[in-house]
């Protein structure tokens, strides 16, 4: 194989030194490069190998125009969609093995953009200003790496050029590093976890270990979730166990970790067998405290860790929560099934429990039973959601549609 190749996306007009800079340092360590250059204003400070015409173009953009507004965040957008065209372009021709950018918002916009396009496993890695709060948009549901500048992205000095070269020399290991070698391959299977439904899909997971499929388990975080469905959408996974469905709650209530509008509808409209339950949707998770909003303090409050506070959802909420999930699930073109846990839908909701509420998970189920449509199967167990039953109940009945579909 010929050396590899790793693809530099930059605002030249602006960044144009720092990027010199680090085609120079991946080219010491034997790696080739592909500049491109996504600026849109002054001419660039460093030669381009794909210009910024050709960008423009590929993205169906009139880049004199764009130019002429002098509308940075319009310049932004239209460079960030062009960019993905171009990247993965370039990655379908072999002529990509990962991509290295550095810069503030409006590149790392750019960029990350273009790097999201790539599947996961290519290198991604961006050197940002912005590489610390809310990093969501930046690394979306892909494996985008994110690596603080410390100092703004602005010339090469005694502080920027070690990032810099840091950086370069992490991509090179990267896309020089030897191929991973994989066990023979199984059927993958898609699990949502939360801290409180741990002990069911660790069951779950072992189960299903045992007959023949790998589980990759998913953080129900918002950006787990976001993961979990785009992995879905890409074809890589047989089957759904989707026993975690807290986001849906922040997405409703307006908690910290919703994800996207997506979440619980791509394994159905994908023809893919799921299995799918109520875990966690007793919570809306807040940060710290002392960040919950106002409104919600006279509200059933638990703090999870310093950095975690819950609160337990409503009758009301969970009764609109139980329609939303019945909706999402009604427009399956594959075999679905919810399983609704009688004693509770996490670890601390049971009897003794900070968020025992049979009240509030009444009014869930019965929801859920009400709107139900005829394509889903519905199964009710006297368990909580972590005994060891309810989860392999589940199992039992994923690998049931599993086999059936083989």
């Amino acid at each position: 194989m010929s050396d590899p190749t790793v693809v530099l996306v930059g605002t030249l007009d602006t960044k144009g030194d720092e990027y010199a800079y680090l085609r120079d340092r991946l080219r010491l360590h034997g790696v080739s490069t592909l500049l491109v250059d996504v600026g849109t204003l002054e001419p660039p400070r460093t030669q381009p190998d794909i210009d910024r015409r050709e960008v423009a173009a590929a993205g169906g953009i009139d880049l004199d125009e764009l130019a002429a507004a002098r509308d940075r965040g319009r310049a932004v957008s239209a460079m960030a969609t062009a960019a993905a065209v171009v990247v993965r372009r370039l990655y379908d021709e072999g002529r990509c093995q990962g991509v290295l950018a550095a810069g503030g918002s409006g590149n790392t916009a750019i960029a990350t953009r273009a790097m999201q396009a790539l599947p996961v496993g290519v290198p991604k890695l961006m050197v940002s200003t912005v590489a610390a709060g809310n990093t969501r948009d930046y690394i979306g549901a892909g494996d985008v790496a994110l690596m603080a500048s410390v100092t703004d992205v602005a010339g090469i000095n005694s502080i920027s050029a070690r990032i810099l070269a840091n950086a370069a020399a992490a991509m090179a290991g990267m896309v020089t590093a030897p191929p991973v070698e994989l066990p023979e391959r199984r059927p993958l299977i898609a699990a949502s976890m939360f801290g409180v439904t741990t002990q069911a899909v660790t069951t779950a997971r072992e189960a299903l270990d045992g007959r023949g499929y790998e589980v990759l388990v998913f953080h129900a975080t918002g950006t787990g979730g976001d993961a979990m469905e785009g992995l879905i959408d890409s074809d890589f996974i047989a089957g759904v166990l989707d026993l975690t469905t807290t986001e849906l709650a922040d997405q409703l209530i307006g908690g910290v970790l919703p994800a996207g509008p997506d979440r619980l509808e791509v394994a159905g409209r994908e023809g893919i067998p799921a299995v799918v339950s109520l875990g966690a949707l007793d919570m809306v998770n807040f940060g710290a405290r002392d960040t919950v909003p106002p409104e919600f303090e006279p509200r059933n409050l638990y703090v999870h860790n310093p950095s975690v506070t819950l609160m337990r959802t409503t009758p009301e909420e969970n009764a609109e929560l139980g329609r939303i999930i019945a909706s999402k699930l009604a427009g399956a073109s594959a075999p679905v099934a919810l399983f609704i846990p009688l004693g509770g839908v996490s670890a601390i909701d049971i009897e003794g429990g900070p968020f025992f509420d049979p009240e509030a998970d009444q009014a869930l189920f019965d929801a859920v039973r009400e709107n139900l449509p005829e394509n889903v199967e519905l199964h009710e167990l006297a368990h909580n959601i972590n005994d060891p039953e309810f989860a392999l109940a589940m199992v039992d009945k994923l690998v049931e549609y599993l086999e059936a579909d083989s």
